[in-house]
């Protein structure tokens, strides 16, 4: 059965609760550091994408990642 949200939502989502005792911008720092390293370029694009629009579905922390990745920072 499918939630409805993609993959690379939900996956970004596990990140973030990994993250979740850091402060919320250091956070989100040490997640897009780690997307930066392990993730496929076609998945940081779509997550991208997906916080550009939105995205209803990402955690704060995850979402907050996706702007980072975005502005390269």
């Amino acid at each position: 059965m499918s939630s409805g949200v993609p993959p690379y939502v939900r996956l970004a989502n596990e990140i973030a609760a990994q993250f979740a005792h850091r402060a919320p911008a250091e956070a989100a720092t040490a997640i897009a550091n780690h997307m930066r390293v392990t993730w496929d370029p076609r998945m940081k694009s779509a997550l991208i994408e997906y916080a550009r629009s939105g995205g209803p579905d990402l955690a704060p922390a995850a979402a907050q990642a996706a702007h980072h990745l975005q502005a390269g920072s």
